[in-house]
């Protein structure tokens, strides 16, 4: 019979991937908190906040993020225009969202960049047309069900796991 491990009896490598997780226009406390545990998780560079509203850095974020905001690096920008232009002079910038001309993820080569820049979108409205037309590649997740979208944080989660699967031993 196996036991479940606790917290401090894990013995996970800790690694770091040249990955910045970039939020466009994200701002609900459970969905930020979330995604600086999934950054922590996957070993996330860093996270840049874009937008003209702050996300909520209160007592529900902390909650949900279980101190992780203190682990992962993390910078607010209000001009994402500006920010991709920056990025883009040492990362790929790969945006997550169903698109005319997007690659399932799963069939996606990530393993022919050496750093990217994940951009995710906005909890309604997903990543801005602008911004998709900016990106060097736009990855969708496969849907089967009736909705034809997910949760940011969800979506994030799953685009992580197959990014440092594909990366494997980096």
């Amino acid at each position: 019979m196996s036991a479940q491990l606790s917290h401090t009896g894990t013995s996970f490598d800790r690694k770091s991937f040249p990955i910045v997780l970039v939020c466009d226009n994200i701002t609900g406390a459970a969905n930020v908190g979330s995604l600086f545990r999934t950054a922590d998780a996957f070993g996330v560079s860093k996270i840049l906040f874009c937008g003209k509203h702050l996300p909520e850095f209160g007592k529900r974020m902390q909650r949900t993020a279980r101190s992780t905001e203190k682990a992962i690096p993390f910078e607010f920008h209000e001009d994402i225009n500006d920010t991709i232009s920056t990025l883009r002079q040492d990362h790929t910038v790969i945006a997550l969202e169903i698109a005319d001309q997007s690659t399932p993820i799963h069939s996606f080569d990530f393993n022919i960049y050496q750093s990217m820049a994940l951009v995710i979108g906005n909890e309604n409205f997903g990543v801005s047309s602008e911004i998709l037309s900016r990106s060097d590649a736009i990855v969708h997740i496969d849907m089967f069900g009736q909705n034809s979208s997910m949760n940011v944080t969800q979506a994030t989660t799953i685009a992580l796991f197959e990014i440092t699967r594909q990366w494997g031993d980096r």
